[in-house]
């Protein structure tokens, strides 16, 4: 019930007005039965901006520190997160990664919409990342088709460690949906799963036209000098132009 207080009463109204976002191929996204969502993820914003501009309920699997942060913070984003249907995914490890595959089984087994970010973290450069092999394992085992989302301009509106998004239009791209079923059964085939999962990203990676990086975000943040983010090539090009 919260959820569509949000949706269309809350939140939903409001982030239209501000951002006014451009929804492209929103007919790809099927009107009912199973199917995964899956998404490049450029800033904390996306969480809300595609769940509002979609026509049905979508679930997505969230970083379990979302729901444990400290503070009145803390309390007020995980109390959001439960309240608006999300579930909590522990990132620590592979018993983790199995078991945040079964809560998104279950949510395909219900017929719902999972939404889920393959890179498995936010993009610190606005690049795209290698994906990660969670939701081809979701797909091949639940059947059920991908439709490749990109969000276009949110990295833009909100990079990491800005607090308030800047008010500027956004667009949400959706493509065509990807069907697996040829990998039927072999959800425990590494060959298979990389290949479904690249296939995925780089749908994304076309509707998206980010630049593409063959690695997991995830390793790149922590091999930056200092542990801070390297910068992108464009993003330095574009730091250039704003200091002539």
């Amino acid at each position: 019930m919260f959820y569509y207080v949000l949706k269309y009463v809350v939140l939903g109204p409001a982030l239209r007005l501000l951002f006014r976002p451009v929804i492209e191929g929103a007919e790809h996204v099927p009107d009912d039965g199973a199917a995964i969502v899956a998404g490049n993820h450029l800033s904390f914003s996306d969480h809300f901006l595609m769940p509002a501009i979609l026509k049905r309920r979508i679930t997505f699997l969230a970083k379990a520190e979302y729901f444990t942060g400290p503070g009145v913070k803390g309390r007020l984003t995980a109390a959001f997160f439960r309240s608006a249907g999300q579930i909590p995914v522990d990132r620590s490890g592979n018993e983790a990664g199995r078991a945040a595959i079964r809560e998104g089984v279950g949510v395909l087994e219900r017929g719902e919409l999972l939404g889920i970010y393959p890179e498995g973290t936010r993009s610190h450069d606005g690049r795209l990342y290698k994906g990660k092999v969670g939701v081809a394992v979701m797909a091949i085992r639940a059947r059920v088709p991908v439709v490749p989302c990109a969000m276009v301009g949110t990295f833009e509106i909100q990079p990491p460690g800005r607090r308030l998004p800047r008010l500027r239009p956004v667009t949400i791209r959706f493509g065509e949906p990807l069907d697996f079923s040829r990998y039927a059964g072999l959800e425990h085939e590494k060959a298979a799963v990389r290949a479904v999962t690249d296939e995925i990203m780089y749908a994304i990676l076309r509707l998206s036209g980010q630049e593409y990086v063959d690695e997991y975000a995830a390793k790149v943040k922590e091999a930056a000098p200092g542990g801070q983010p390297g910068r992108s090539p464009v993003r330095r090009r574009r730091e250039r132009m704003r200091e002539r």
